[in-house]
């Protein structure tokens, strides 16, 4: 029996679920009468499949993260309910949520930092190294480039930003994200989004861009101007990536324009509250 359970496993893990195994180790084709081999252990092949189509999957696509999201979310938890989802948490009980659901081969949850009452957030696409190391988003070079970019506005993440990121975990090998793995995090940021109220999100590089407009525009033809978060009365502004900004020198004056719209919002935000 351990020997067919290994057969079968195999077989899933090559895509093959729909093959029985006959006692003696011989395979009925789909399709043919299948023969008493006893109880199948489903399970193993669905816990099989899913893995090797994710590792195949392509870079998000607009238009399926929060489906997905809500896919996920409708499935069975490892505790076997699905009352665990993250809509009607607060703070500290999300992030434990977030602690607990598989980490991806990354160390730890990158959560988020700064001031939860902030009335700009700013979204990054995926932790890197430094950040998957540290726990904390935006750290290293690019982080510091971000901090004297939000300093030069009046900005920080000590008093008055929230920083986080659309993915969570670091993807291996500093990959871009999948849809999968963006979708696994969605509710996670949007329960963010519903705790913090911000009145401006700062959709910092090409993939946070795309996915928090839900759109396929170059990050080039987004930039400069003030869109609406889809299905939410919120503001979000598009920049460039610090880490391509310490690649791509020269693109630095854009990137001022655009914390330039950013002050703006804020001050036109405050005459507004006063």
């Amino acid at each position: 029996m351990n020997d067919d359970l290994t057969r079968r496993q195999q077989l899933a893990a090559l895509g093959l679920t729909d093959w029985r195994i006959r006692p003696g180790g011989a395979l009925d084709k789909p399709g043919a009468p299948a023969k008493p081999v006893g109880p199948a252990p489903e399970a193993a092949a669905e816990a099989t499949t899913p893995t090797m189509e994710a590792a195949a999957s392509p870079a998000p696509e607009s238009g399926q993260i929060a489906a997905d999201a809500g896919d996920l979310l409708a499935e069975p938890s490892a505790e076997g309910s699905a009352d665990n989802s993250p809509a009607a948490l607060d703070w500290p009980a999300l992030a434990d949520w977030l602690a607990a659901q598989d980490h991806r081969g990354a160390t730890q949850p990158v959560f988020g930092i700064g001031a939860q009452d902030a009335d700009v957030l700013i979204v990054g696409e995926a932790p890197g190294a430094n950040e998957d190391a540290q726990g904390v988003p935006f750290v290293g070079r690019a982080g510091q480039l971000l901090d004297r970019m939000l300093f030069a506005i009046g900005c920080s993440r000590e008093t008055n930003v929230y920083i986080t990121n659309i993915c969570k975990f670091r993807p291996p090998d500093n990959r871009d994200p999948t849809r999968e793995e963006i979708a696994a995090d969605w509710p996670v940021l949007e329960r963010q989004i519903d705790l913090m109220q911000p009145k401006l999100v700062v959709a910092v590089g090409r993939i946070a861009a795309q996915t928090l407009l839900d759109c396929k525009t170059p990050l080039g033809k987004l930039r400069g101007q003030l869109h609406r978060y889809p299905r939410r009365d919120l503001d979000v502004l598009v920049t460039y990536h610090p880490a391509y900004l310490l690649r791509s020198p020269d693109q630095k004056n854009k990137a001022w324009a655009d914390l330039k719209i950013i002050a703006r919002h804020i001050g036109s935000l405050a005459e507004r509250a006063a």
